[in-house]
């Protein structure tokens, strides 16, 4: 085997002189383009090896996905190699997008004691000092530049590699969990794609101890120094995570062509098996998930990004390796014109399946509605009807959201359902500039951002760092809707939780809309809205920005988020959401559908005081009701007031002493608001539909 390993690495390198023979440096970075489009054609051309024969037996919804899928060393030998002067192009790029327009640079040199601008431009120097035949490899200079940027410990902030690693994904077909026994964190493994792993004693439920050869506790911290993560919880998550499978145009590829896993069997013996990396790009976001290679923002809800890309590739990769069921019940929904109408669906059967799991769970407290959110990126006013749809379909006695693992999308979307479970009005998280004069500049040439032109020209006098903050999310789209979910709401996080979804975690927690149980410390803390610099930059300052060579990126968290409320003005980034209370995993959470987990979150919702209900119908042409009046009616329970309202004025104010309680307005009056009481306390703020 190491005569094969030798022979792979000769021929790769004499690939890569022969290519660079061919070359002749441009001084335009964007020549490289066709030259690098003819070595992603050479990739097509492999025999696939007898390792990976499990692929061609996948379930049929993902199997010609994984159709060209390679073995790493395969993968690799289809290296080019950029010109000096596309690395040079490169690092001055990221120079500007670090030193003008990243939003957390200040925070990240207090609490992280690092400088990328400085290594940027340590690292321009070398460039321009080096002779060309002296530079170190391709490979060097896109771990040099992976490292400044994952050294922000920020998801928003990427460097993203060209061709051929462009949208690729390394993995294994197997994945690793942590939880805890007897104080002591474990590892197991949690999923196998079937037929990939010819060990009979390598099942689902064994425990790994080893990582080629390395104790796992060391394993895991030893990998999560290559990824991003603003705190330790979030490392440690990604740690692990990259474990088993990597976005290789964000993280560079394994050092190992395969894994050594040592593992304990069943009966308690310890073995070990080897295991191949495939190679293959992830599965593109479907109709209605987004697009995650991004599309011009031509609005401030398309510009209001949040989103870890990194996560989001993995979990599309994992989902087909895991979960095929779920892509063919995508497939089959997007055959029948996208959203399916409801009544082709079960109650609980989501239209989204990428999107949401809803379901009723039964835990020693009580049977209660469970709703899964896996992301936040999806069709906005899709995302939000359905979200309505299925928490009215659930119990109404009490609602769990779990949103671990979700690695956020548009903002927006965790902000306006914010109001769905909440009588309270929703202040929408605002956002800050950095005071630069290139985001000066942007704000003035895009008219959705002209409000934080003003705080950013006075920081010349003033001399503050960052500009005025204003909400990425309408405050009246925020609260247009109202409330339709009236029972205990507890939302579970997890250190993978990231952007949109630690926005919503915030605004959850800061409009105390009930207690946030945390199967880790803290949540992601990504707090920004993140732009990329093709399809945002490179748009909105072509003069400054242009196309990278060879198919490279780059992201950037431009605008930060702070908090509302009682934490008003408090960052999200790199704090995060700390979560009321802390449920370390178990090991039959993992093997167990999350069962101790979620009973502890039907206990929560049963400590949150008395359940109550509201229900309104109206009704028209009542032969008992004079012309052009309608008549409500209201069920509720656990209320004792209920205020009327019509365009912010008041209508009426109705004691309550039955169940049900019925009212007579205009018919054309539409758009009432009922807010319900509980003594003093609000507990209701009910809108019905405008007419």
């Amino acid at each position: 085997m190491k005569v094969k390993d030798r022979k792979t690495t000769n021929t790769r390198n004499q690939r890569q002189r022969t290519e660079k023979n061919k070359r002749v440096p441009g001084k335009n970075p964007k020549s490289t383009t066709t030259q690098r489009q003819g070595t992603r054609t050479e990739k097509k051309k492999h025999v696939r090896p007898k390792s990976l024969g499990y692929l061609n037996k996948l379930n049929t919804a993902v199997r010609d996905h994984f159709a060209s899928a390679m073995d790493l060393p395969t993968f690799l030998a289809t290296q080019g190699t950029l010109t000096p002067e596309d690395r040079k192009f490169l690092v001055r790029q990221a120079l500007i997008l670090i030193e003008q327009n990243y939003v957390h640079l200040p925070l990240k040199r207090a609490m992280h004691s690092i400088d990328p601008v400085q290594r940027l431009k340590l690292l321009l120097h070398e460039l321009e000092q080096t002779p060309a035949e002296l530079l170190p490899s391709e490979v060097t200079f896109h771990w040099e530049m992976t490292e400044i940027f994952t050294s922000t410990h920020d998801g928003h902030t990427n460097y993203m590699l060209p061709a051929p690693f462009s949208w690729m994904t390394a993995s294994l077909p197997f994945m690793v969990e942590d939880y805890f026994e007897a104080g002591r964190r474990k590892y197991l493994v949690s999923h196998i794609t079937p037929g990939s792993i010819n060990q009979p004693t390598f099942v689902e439920g064994v425990e790994v101890v080893s990582w080629n050869g390395i104790p796992m506790e060391r394993a895991v911290l030893n990998n999560a120094q290559r990824y991003t993560g603003s705190n330790r919880e979030a490392q440690h998550a990604h740690g692990v995570e990259n474990l088993t499978t990597r976005a290789l145009f964000i993280a560079l590829p394994p050092d190992e062509a395969w894994v050594i896993v040592g593992y304990k069997t069943a009966d308690g013996k310890l073995e070990e098996v080897r295991i191949d990396w495939i190679v293959n790009p992830a599965l593109p976001s479907g109709e209605g998930n987004g697009n995650e290679k991004g599309a011009k923002a031509d609005s401030p809800a398309e510009a209001a990004l949040g989103l870890d890309l990194e996560h989001h590739h993995i979990q599309q990769m994992r989902k087909a390796l895991f979960a095929p069921q779920v892509v063919a019940a995508e497939n089959k929904i997007a055959q029948k014109g996208g959203m399916m109408a409801p009544k082709l669906l079960g109650d609980l059967d989501s239209a989204m399946p990428g999107v949401f799991e809803a379901r009723k769970v039964t835990t020693s407290a009580g049977t209660f509605g469970y709703l899964r959110i896996r992301t936040f990126q999806c069709n906005v006013y899709s995302f939000r009807g359905e979200f309505i749809r299925l928490v009215s379909a659930l119990p109404q006695n009490g609602l769990i959201i779990d949103v671990r693992g979700n690695g956020g999308g548009y903002i927006v979307n965790g902000e306006w359902i914010l109001q769905v479970l909440t009588p309270k009005r929703i202040e929408p998280e605002p956002v800050q500039f950095i005071n630069t004069p290139l985001n000066l500049r942007i704000c003035k040439q895009i008219g959705w951002l002209n409000q934080w032109v003003e705080s950013i020209q006075q920081s010349l006098q003033t001399g503050a760092v960052f500009s005025a903050g204003f909400p990425l999310s309408d405050p009246e789209q925020c609260n247009a809707i109202g409330q339709k979910y009236f029972g205990p709401v507890v939302l579970i996080t997890d250190a993978l939780c990231y952007s949109t979804t630690d926005f919503f975690a915030a605004g959850f927690q800061d409009h105390e809309i009930g207690p946030v149980l945390g199967a880790d410390g803290n949540t992601g803390a990504g707090g920004a809205n993140v732009w990329d610099y093709k399809d945002d930059l490179c748009n909105y300052m072509p003069d400054v920005y242009q196309p990278l060579p060879n198919g490279a990126g780059m992201r950037v968290a431009i605008r930060r988020g702070l908090r509302v409320g009682k934490r008003a003005g408090m960052p999200v980034e790199d704090l995060g959401v700390i979560p009321d209370e802390r449920h370390f995993m178990t090991k039959n959470d993992l093997l167990h559908d999350n069962v101790d987990l979620i009973n502890r979150a039907g206990e929560l919702l049963t400590a949150q005081g008395p359940v109550r209900a509201f229900k309104l119908t109206i009704q028209y042409d009542l032969p008992d009701v004079p012309p052009n009046m309608a008549k409500v009616i209201i069920n509720t329970s656990g209320i004792s007031r209920l205020d009327i309202y019509y365009q912010e004025r008041p209508l009426q104010s109705i004691d309550i002493h039955e169940e049900q309680t019925t009212f007579l307005v205009a018919a054309q009056t539409m758009g009432l608001e009922i807010r319900g009481f509980d003594g003093r306390q609000l507990v209701v703020r009910y809108k019905t539909s405008k007419g």
